[in-house]
C-alpha cells in the first residue's frame, strides 16, 4: 500500500472509528484499525464485534493494499501532526508515517486477521434524512436504561406503526417517544443506545441521505462516507404504549427556558435527596413552584408564571426533568399529570410528535 493523504482528513476519519477500537478484549486485533484502499479511497474501520465502523476519505492512491496498527497510538500522532500531506506506505505488518518533518514506523498485524461483521442477509432497506434521524435520535437515545442486568431496555426502538416511523426509549423511569416521518415498509428493530449514540457521533449535521438496511440480526446505517454496523437488541420490547396518559387533570404551559431555569436553581438543593423535587401548580395564582429542600445547606422555592389548569402537585428527580427540558426544541412547554402517584408528561404544545413521560418520586 502506497498513498497520500491530508492530515486533516485522515486524522477526522481516525477520529470517527477509534473509539470503537476495544483494548480490554482478548482479541489484540480489536485494538486496531484497518486502513485499507477501496474504490480510489481509503477506509478506516475499527469494530469491538457489536459494533463496526467504517469512514472512506480522499486519497491519492499509488498502490493498493492494507494494514491494521494501534488505533489510540495512529489516532493520537496524526492528531499531533500539522495540516499537511501525508504519505503512508507499508512494508509487511508495518506502517511508514511520512511528511516533511517526521517520519515514524508504526508496528501492525496482517489485515486478513481482522474480524469482519458477517453480512446483512434478506434485508429491508429505507432512506431518511440524516438531520432529522439524527434530531430524532438526540431526544430519545438519552431515556434508554445503562443497566446491563435488563438488556432490553438498553436499546431503542425502532418501529412503525400505521406507516408512521417512531423512535422510543425507556429505562423504566422516565419515556421518551418521537414520530419522525411517514414509512410503507414494517419496521421493528431493537438497536443498542451506545451504537446510537456512536451514529450521532460520526455522522454530520447535514440533509444527507441515510440508508438504513436490517436483517432482523444486524442493521446498517449508510452514508456515501460513512458505515456503522451494529447487533441488534434481542427480546421484546414492552408495551410502553399503555403507560402514556391521554387525559389530564392539571397541566401547565409555560416558557420553556423559564422551567429549565427554575428546576436549575431548585435541583441545586435537590442534591442531598438524589434531585427529588416537588412541583406545584397553583391555579388560582397560575404559578408553577418548585420546592426542595437540602438539610446541611437549606431549602429553596422557585417560581414561574404559567397558565395553569388544575391545581395539584408532583415529586420528581430533577435531572430527569431537565434532561428531558433540554431536548424539546420549542418556546413554550406543556407539563401535564394526574396526581401525585401518576405520570408526567412533557410535550410541546404545538408540535405533538414527541412525548416525554416522567415516573414520580414517593414524596
Amino acid at each position: 500500500m502506497k498513498l497520500q493523504v491530508t492530515q486533516a482528513n485522515l486524522n477526522r476519519g481516525l477520529s470517527s472509528v477509534a473509539r470503537v477500537a476495544s483494548s480490554r478484549g482478548t482479541l489484540p486485533i480489536l485494538a486496531n484499525v484497518l486502513i485499507k484502499t477501496s474504490k480510489n479511497r481509503l477506509s478506516l474501520s475499527a469494530t469491538n464485534l457489536d459494533i463496526a465502523i467504517t469512514q472512506f476519505i480522499g486519497a491519492k492512491i499509488t498502490e493498493e493494499g492494507s494494514v491494521t496498527v494501534p488505533a489510540k497510538l495512529m489516532q493520537e500522532f496524526i492528531n499531533s501532526l500539522p495540516e499537511e500531506i501525508i504519505d503512508l506506505e507499508t512494508e509487511g505488518n508495518k506502517l511508514k508515517v511520512s511528511t516533511d518533518k517526521y517520519n515514524s514506523v508504526v508496528n501492525g498485524i496482517a489485515a486478513d486477521d481482522f474480524p469482519v461483521m458477517p453480512a446483512i442477509k434478506k434485508e429491508k432497506s429505507w432512506d431518511i434524512s440524516l438531520s432529522l434521524f439524527k434530531k430524532a435520535l438526540n431526544q430519545v437515545v438519552f431515556a434508554a436504561s445503562s443497566d446491563e442486568t435488563r438488556p432490553v431496555l438498553t436499546g431503542v426502538l425502532i418501529k412503525s406503526i400505521n406507516k408512521k416511523l417512531y423512535l422510543a426509549a425507556t429505562d423504566s423511569y422516565r419515556l421518551a417517544e418521537k414520530q419522525i416521518a411517514t414509512i410503507n415498509e414494517d419496521i421493528e428493530m431493537l438497536i443498542p443506545a451506545s451504537a446510537l449514540q456512536d451514529l450521532i457521533r460520526v455522522m454530520d449535521d447535514n440533509d444527507t441521505k441515510l440508508t438504513i438496511k436490517n436483517d432482523g440480526q444486524q442493521v446498517l446505517f449508510q452514508t456515501e462516507d460513512i458505515e456503522l454496523v451494529s447487533r441488534q437488541v434481542d427480546g421484546q420490547y414492552p408495551d410502553y404504549a399503555q403507560l402514556i396518559p391521554t387525559n389530564f387533570t392539571t397541566t401547565a404551559k409555560l416558557k420553556r427556558s423559564d422551567f429549565i431555569n427554575i428546576t436549575k436553581v431548585s435541583s441545586l438543593f435537590a442534591r442531598e435527596s438524589a434531585g427529588s423535587i416537588t412541583i406545584v401548580l397553583d391555579e388560582e395564582n397560575q404559578t408553577i413552584n418548585i420546592n426542595s429542600v437540602a438539610s446541611q445547606l437549606g431549602e429553596n422555592t422557585a417560581s414561574a408564571e404559567a397558565k395553569i389548569t388544575g391545581a395539584g402537585e408532583i415529586t420528581l428527580n430533577s435531572r430527569y426533568l431537565l434532561d428531558a427540558l433540554n431536548v424539546f426544541t420549542g418556546e413554550e412547554i406543556e407539563f401535564c399529570f394526574n396526581g401525585k402517584l401518576e405520570p408526567s408528561l412533557l410535550r410541546d404544545p404545538k408540535q405533538k410528535d414527541y412525548k416525554h413521560i416522567i415516573m414520580p418520586l414517593k414524596s
